[in-house]
């Protein structure tokens, strides 16, 4: 009997030569979004994964999370030049940005992090939230190349330029920038869709927000599209409408935990309302941004003890 799975084994088979893993068959088929002739954006499988068709292969930002991916390989399959993913961009460490990282860097992609990435990968993490370790990855998912400042490529006459986002969303964020087609791929630095997200133990924090969105803005003109990792592609005007209330909420987070406030004070003093956003859990968010900040109180004020 055909069954959904030997269907994917069968195309994936002459795709990667992979032996999958069960629980990668788990999701249903990711939605394939053309933004031009050349790029691609794939939603469904995790976060965004953007994908840029070159006559050298794929340049793939992102690779989804661990249960999309068979059906993610089998969406960047059948795209044009799909049979060879060439580079691999991780935004960051989280595990929806790095589901197929091992069934692609297996079939020899090039991966490619910013250092902190790397080492979040290879040696694993805690997680406070659910008081345990995440295991480091397995040796094929790690990138193969890492960087600390900013990086540059060229794949199938494609220029690709790459750079840190300091403490945007965790320690190790990158932008990812399509020179040629205008497009650059921002991961959790912005969220158009969702909460913003401020992984504070894993080194994010509200001003590095700030600062990374400002770096974002630079980068880009009026007709740049940005691709966050959930949600559509955004225009240069809302980046800078999210980088406005990111600054704003940092001026006020700045004020009122000087003053001694907890994340709930700053919540009933009605800030997060302030904003114009709707939330779908602001506490999280203040409470985030709040712990966040004691990592750089020496920031906040020049006289704390």
């Amino acid at each position: 009997m055909t069954t959904r799975r030997t269907v994917l084994e069968t195309a994936l088979g002459g795709i990667a030569g992979l032996t999958l893993p069960r629980t990668m068959f788990a999701a249903d088929a990711p939605t394939v979004t053309r933004m031009s002739d050349k790029l691609a954006l794939i939603s469904g499988a995790g976060d965004n994964v953007l994908a840029l068709s070159t006559s050298d292969g794929l340049v793939v930002v992102d690779s989804g999370s661990v249960n999309a991916g068979a059906a993610l390989l089998a969406a960047l399959g059948a795209l044009p030049n799909g049979a060879r993913v060439h580079t691999l961009f991780n935004t960051h460490w989280h595990r929806a940005q790095i589901g197929a990282n091992e069934a692609l860097g297996k079939a020899g992609a090039r991966i490619v992090a910013h250092e902190k990435t790397r080492q979040r990968l290879a040696y694993g993490y805690y997680l406070p939230a659910d008081d345990r370790y995440e295991k480091p990855v397995a040796k094929a998912a790690i990138p193969t190349e890492s960087f600390y400042t900013t990086g540059e490529a060229t794949v199938g006459g494609e220029k690709i330029e790459y750079g840190y986002l300091l403490e945007a969303h965790t320690d190790g964020d990158i932008y990812v920038h399509y020179r040629n087609a205008n497009v650059i791929a921002v991961g959790d630095a912005v969220s158009p869709a969702r909460d913003p997200e401020l992984d504070w133990f894993g080194g994010g924090w509200l001003g590095g927000r700030c600062d990374s969105l400002k770096l974002l803005l630079s980068l880009g003109n009026a007709t740049t599209k940005f691709v966050p990792a959930y949600g559509p592609p955004v225009a240069r005007a809302d980046v800078q409408k999210e980088y406005d209330m990111m600054l704003k909420l940092f001026e006020r987070f700045v004020e009122l935990v000087r003053k001694g406030d907890s994340s709930k004070d700053i919540v009933a003093a009605g800030v997060m309302a302030e904003t114009g956003r709707e939330w779908k859990d602001p506490q999280k968010f203040a409470y985030d941004a709040h712990k966040s900040m004691w990592a750089h109180h020496n920031t906040l004020m020049p006289d704390i003890v």
